[in-house]
């Protein structure tokens, strides 16, 4: 596929960055009903999202399809707008997805699909992202932009709760078969996820898993925190996991590269 040019993204990223630079992804997306819990982020932890240097972060390294910005720009007018993912890290998402020549793709937490249409965009045009989530409401908003992209056949979603589909997948004997998992959904569910798509992820392949900073909470989880519990859990089970590499980057809510040996 063609490369984007470079964006001029003045306040059109402002708006996306200031309700989405941290994906909030919690029990409403592939797992427990439940709604969202809001949290306050400082951007990335480290540079503040009104820092002028974030902006000229994005100003230096966005490219965004135009169908993209148009499905963000929809989604942060949504009163759940801020669980997506944010543009920086979908686009880390699709330069790894590009870089592994991945085929076959697993995203647990679709939301509104804005990081399904990114992997779609730059998967062969007979690769397929599987994706997954119990919500179709927040789908549907997505789902015309996928087609305006050409790019609808590419993306199976799958509405059930999403250790369901996993199950489904390892019977059907898709061990190893897929080359790239994205987990951002409840997050006490995010060991299970984790081990499965380990198993559904070939050698080489790289499963990112969202939120595992969770606005700082990590560092002293409460006892009631249920959320940043699990999340610490599988922070600590990560950096001793011989069966992977791995690297924590400080994007967004935080993202972890486990990279499959």
């Amino acid at each position: 596929d063609s490369e984007m040019p470079l964006l001029n993204v003045p306040k059109e990223v402002a708006v996306g960055t200031a309700m989405l630079g941290v994906a909030f992804a919690t029990g409403m997306l592939a797992g427990k009903r439940r709604p969202p819990t809001p949290a306050t982020h400082t951007g990335t932890g480290m540079i503040g999202k009104s820092s002028p240097l974030w902006q000229y972060i994005l100003d230096h390294s966005l490219r965004e399809h135009p169908i993209l910005k148009k499905l963000r720009l929809l989604t942060a007018d949504h009163p759940w707008g801020r669980m997506m993912v944010s543009c920086d890290q979908a686009q880390l998402m699709a330069n790894l997805v590009k870089l592994i020549k991945a085929k076959k793709v697993l995203e647990i937490g679709v939301f509104t699909g804005y990081n399904a249409l990114n992997m779609a965009l730059v998967l062969p045009d007979n690769g397929r992202v599987i994706a997954c989530d119990i919500n179709e409401d927040y789908a549907k908003i997505g789902r015309p932009l996928w087609k305006e992209a050409g790019v609808e056949h590419k993306i199976d979603l799958r509405i059930k709760p999403a250790i369901q589909t996993l199950d489904e997948l390892l019977a059907n004997g898709e061990a190893e078969t897929f080359d790239f998992a994205f987990i951002d959904a409840d997050k006490e569910s995010y060991n299970e996820y984790y081990e499965k798509c380990l198993r559904l992820v070939r050698k080489g392949g790289i499963i990112a898993i969202d939120n595992v900073l969770w606005s700082g909470k990590v560092v002293k989880p409460r006892k009631d925190d249920l959320a940043a519990q699990s999340i610490h859990h599988l922070n600590e089970k990560l950096v001793r996991d011989a069966r992977v590499n791995i690297s924590m980057l400080p994007m967004g809510d935080g993202v972890t590269l486990a990279f499959k040996l």
